[in-house]
């Protein structure tokens, strides 16, 4: 009889699902096991991938994405093992993880589903690999924040059980769907998971109707996996907001409906939650329509005060202060209408757009409503101080919160660590990808041997054992792991080491043709440079760059910074990079280049990617002329992502270096 089956439900995270399959091929130590993935539509080339390295796995392959409960009874159903072990794509399991689980459960006859130690990518512990039911109070201090202000209190953090030690085993009421081994007795009694649940919850499900047949559901703290968590949704159009709190009211009804009093707490609670996860996610959206509804409010009222006299007093006492609110109430629709309220956006071109077209409805209405046309002086001037105070408070907002700057275009200081000869080829493919900005600053092999020696260029700079202080002394980003003559093993020891040190961490596919961690998958392959229309051959964005570009110039000139600056470089023989910037003014005010742009030319690959810049990502990132790869790197990314802010960021740490920077 088989011992183990394993089953893994994917959708569309087929470098995830590889990098698990490698280390389970690992774990897999004496143990009569199988593999049954059941694949949920994914378009992303799963299917084929699997059929062509992993032949001898069980594969089932879904016309659509029918949820993560059902696909796993598909699985479940044609398993033949003692166990059965249901795990997500996108993890990854030490060596002895499945030795240990099937030795626990062997030691442990009342155990009925089980969980490991489930860690995030940065090492520290995801609290939902153990936790109770949401029961009335466990809801309330949940919802109410109570559990994060007493992590340690057994009467307010019992939901996490953070108050609990996570280096010991213990019984819990639940474990995460994202590790969990049952016994083939416990499907056979209470059925697989509730179909009712397309995603999430389910695993909850399955282990309280688990307790209710009399099995006991346990955290195992003596091995441990990392997830990634999230990585399906990030590629699917479900609203997991939704679909999360929809599971926890089913939960909710199916389990607690008995007490009125009981369900009635725990959908106040859920609901609360809800509007809380809704306000966070369209955060942005709420900020905008509040400040420009105070900020409109504010000029109908100002409008007022300036345009009164003797011949025109004011609004009549009947219609205040309605007036100052319903005016701001109807731009807020047609703004809301005019898409500026968007999610994760902070828009001041549309905003202009709403505001004119705002302008003439308003003043439209003045027409069909005759005892509401008090003045259209006050609406001409309520526009214009509109205007202005719109964008005043987008751009603070936007300097302030960085919301629309690049957070992408730093090099990341990168270390990769595993058997030196790959380690050094990663390292060479690295350099030439497009996609990404890496600085490589050295190799760490696996033992100290071989510190100082160079490797196709790549220096050895240190080894497995002493890592930690590696990323502390070379300010390190991001480590990136080889799997090949580097154990999962090692690789969990490294991350649980570095433990609050805010570096990312990264996974090597077993071909080095890819890189899987918490913020993306990079594809290494060499990809070529497509003629596609980027943000700065759009026709707004050229005028938008363009119109910048002669406001500020002619700023410079007008203000007589680049005439002093002129006359200044006149009586001294060292130009340093500030002057050589100022100098460069009048070509940019007749417009053979920009303030931002390229160094070497303004075409790439017949790609046009902009006039060339007296400053851009090549003087901020210090890239030399000779370095014609890097710079094709970061021109194809400014070409792909300009916009106004992401030049006024470039300039913003131009000036820094110039003059505070002394290297």
């Amino acid at each position: 009889m088989i011992e183990l089956s394993i089953i893994i439900v994917n959708y569309n995270v087929k470098e995830f699902l590889l990098n698990l399959l490698s280390s389970i091929k690992k774990s897999l130590h004496n143990i009569s096991a199988e593999i049954i993935i059941v694949d949920n539509a994914s378009d992303d080339g799963s299917v084929e991938l699997i059929r062509e390295k992993y032949p001898d796995v069980k594969l089932i392959v879904n016309e659509k994405n029918v949820g993560f409960g059902t696909a796993n009874n598909q699985g479940l159903a044609i398993a033949g093992g003692k166990f059965f072990l249901l795990i997500n794509p996108d993890t990854i399991v030490k060596e002895e993880t499945l030795t240990k689980m099937i030795q626990f459960f062997n030691s442990t006859p009342d155990a009925g589903i089980a969980g490991c130690k489930v860690l995030n990518p940065d090492g520290t512990l995801q609290l939902a690999c153990r936790r109770a039911f949401p029961g009335p109070w466990t809801s309330f201090t949940k919802v109410m924040g109570l559990s994060k202000l007493f992590p340690k209190s057994k009467l307010f953090a019992k939901y996490n059980l953070t108050y609990l030690d996570e280096n010991q085993t213990y019984e819990v009421d639940a474990v995460s769907g994202a590790f969990m081994m049952l016994r083939r007795e416990v499907f056979e009694k209470i059925g697989g998971f509730d179909q009712q649940f397309f995603m999430y919850g389910e695993d909850l499900d399955l282990c309280y109707r688990s307790q209710k047949a009399g099995y006991k559901v346990y955290y195992v703290h003596t091995t441990e996996v990392i997830h990634y968590k999230g990585e399906s949704t990030k590629r699917s159009s479900i609203d997991e907001t939704k679909i999360f709190y929809d599971a926890m009211h089913l939960f909710v009804k199916k389990h607690f409906s008995t007490s009125l009093l009981v369900e009635a707490i725990l959908q106040s609670a859920i609901l609360f939650r809800k509007l809380i996860a809704f306000a966070n996610v369209y955060k942005y959206s709420i900020i905008s329509i509040l400040f420009d509804f105070i900020f409109f409010s504010g000029a109908v009222y100002y409008a007022e005060k300036i345009y009164a006299n003797e011949h025109w007093l004011g609004f009549p006492a009947f219609a205040v202060p309605w007036v100052y609110f319903v005016p701001a109430l109807l731009q807020i629709f047609i703004s809301a209408l005019g898409g500026v309220y968007r999610k994760n956006i902070v828009s001041i071109f549309r905003s202009y757009i709403s505001l004119f077209a705002g302008m003439i409805v308003l003043a439209a209405l003045t027409y069909f409503f005759k005892q509401f046309a008090f003045s259209r002086a006050v609406v001409l001037i309520t526009y214009v101080l509109s205007f202005i105070s719109f964008s005043i408070w987008r751009i603070i907002f936007k300097v302030l919160f960085k919301v629309g700057f690049s957070s992408e275009t730093k090099k990341t200081k990168t270390i990769i660590v595993g058997d030196e000869e790959n380690a050094a080829q990663l390292a060479s493919k690295l350099k030439s990808n497009f996609t990404g900005f890496y600085q490589v600053s050295g190799l760490v092999g696996l033992t100290r041997k071989r510190i100082g020696e160079n490797v196709s260029s790549y220096k050895i700079i240190g080894a497995v054992d002493n890592i930690r202080k590696l990323i502390t002394e070379e300010k390190i980003n991001k480590v990136i792991f080889t799997s090949e003559g580097l154990s999962f093993s090692q690789i969990f020891a490294v991350v649980s080491d570095c433990h609050g040190l805010n570096v990312e961490f990264m996974v090597a596919g077993n071909e080095l043709d890819y890189l899987v961690g918490k913020s993306s998958i990079a594809v290494l392959d060499d990809i070529p440079l497509l003629k596609v229309q980027y943000n700065i051959s759009s026709f707004s964005y050229q005028i938008t760059k363009q119109l910048f570009d002669l406001i500020l110039s002619l700023m410079l000139i007008l203000l007589l910074v680049y005439p002093f600056i002129y006359l200044f470089q006149k009586f001294t023989s060292k130009k340093s990079d500030f002057i050589k910037f100022m100098l460069g003014v009048p070509e940019v005010l007749i417009g053979k280049k920009s303030f931002v742009g390229p160094l070497l030319s303004s075409d790439l690959d017949g790609l046009f990617i902009g006039k060339k810049g007296l400053t851009g990502f090549w003087y901020v990132e210090n890239i030399e002329s000779q370095e014609i790869e890097e710079h094709k790197k970061l021109d194809l990314y400014y070409a792909k992502n300009q916009n106004i802010w992401l030049d006024l960021e470039i300039l913003g740490r131009s000036f820094s270096k110039m003059l505070f920077k002394t290297e």
